[in-house]
């Protein structure tokens, strides 16, 4: 998995052969793939503002951790819960316990088309299911996304799980999932919030903001890795600023307090 990681990027010109990233390389964090739009953008900003990039590698945050693991050159990791950081933490692959930067939300999507009637309670999914004509349904694994895992705890709730379950379809990623709950092979899914928020997204379809009380908070933890270097230590402090704030809550989150 390691070498793997490191031929990606190397092919993105990260590193070269088998050396160590040089000073001169933007450092490389590895985030939630949830935050694929609000972090890109909190990036680009701190770019423009203070004149240096980081690399953002986006994926599943259990994904992540096991390659945090194996020793991939990440600086920096923005994950989707508190369970996957305070267990870097306590392996002492961190520097400290880090910080919450945000508060995660989930929707249930239909595609434009779909037979789904989406609605925060989840009625319409739980009729489709049991006139039998449900379809496919797209989560995050529960196994290594969070997001996954409150999916599973809403659906649960609603006592949806066992009847939907054979009708599951499991995307690595959060992103992954979302690509699934927006084609016409599937009749919707729980995905993230942030994500339907993305440019263009909405325009495919209709979702419905499940309540925060049906699912485990998803408290966003991110942690500096021994490894991080000036202007990964520089990102981590940006992240937890008013802009990157304000742009957290453009994209649906909640923010802790200041």
């Amino acid at each position: 998995m390691l070498r793997r990681i490191c031929a990606l990027l190397a092919a993105a010109g990260l590193v070269s052969g088998a050396s160590a990233f040089s000073a001169q390389r933007p450092p490389t964090i590895a985030a939630a793939a949830n935050l694929s739009f609000a972090l890109t953008e909190i990036a680009n900003r701190f770019k423009s503002e203070r004149g240096t990039a980081v690399q953002v590698v986006f994926g599943a945050s259990g994904t992540l951790t096991r390659q945090i693991e194996e020793g991939a050159p990440f600086e920096l990791f923005l994950a989707a819960d508190e369970v996957f950081p305070n267990q870097l933490t306590a392996a002492g692959l961190t520097r400290d316990a880090g910080v919450v930067y945000a508060l995660g939300r989930l929707v249930i999507f239909a595609p434009t088309g779909s037979p789904l009637s989406v609605d925060a309670g989840l009625d319409g999914l739980a009729r489709l299911v049991k006139s039998g004509g449900s379809g496919k349904f797209a989560i995050a694994n529960p196994d290594v996304a969070p997001y996954g895992k409150a999916s599973e705890a809403v659906l649960r709730k609603r006592g949806l799980w066992d009847s939907i379950r054979p009708q599951l379809v499991l995307g690595d990623s959060i992103s992954q999932a979302a690509q699934f709950a927006t084609t016409g092979n599937t009749v919707g899914g729980l995905i993230a919030y942030s994500i339907v928020l993305g440019p263009g997204f909405a325009d495919g379809g209709k979702y419905a903001v499940i309540p925060e009380g049906d699912y485990p908070p998803l408290r966003q933890r991110m942690v500096m890795l021994k490894r991080a270097g000036p202007t990964a230590e520089q990102f981590y402090n940006f992240v937890t600023s008013d802009t990157a704030r304000a742009i957290f809550k453009k994209f649906g989150y909640g923010v802790p307090p200041a």
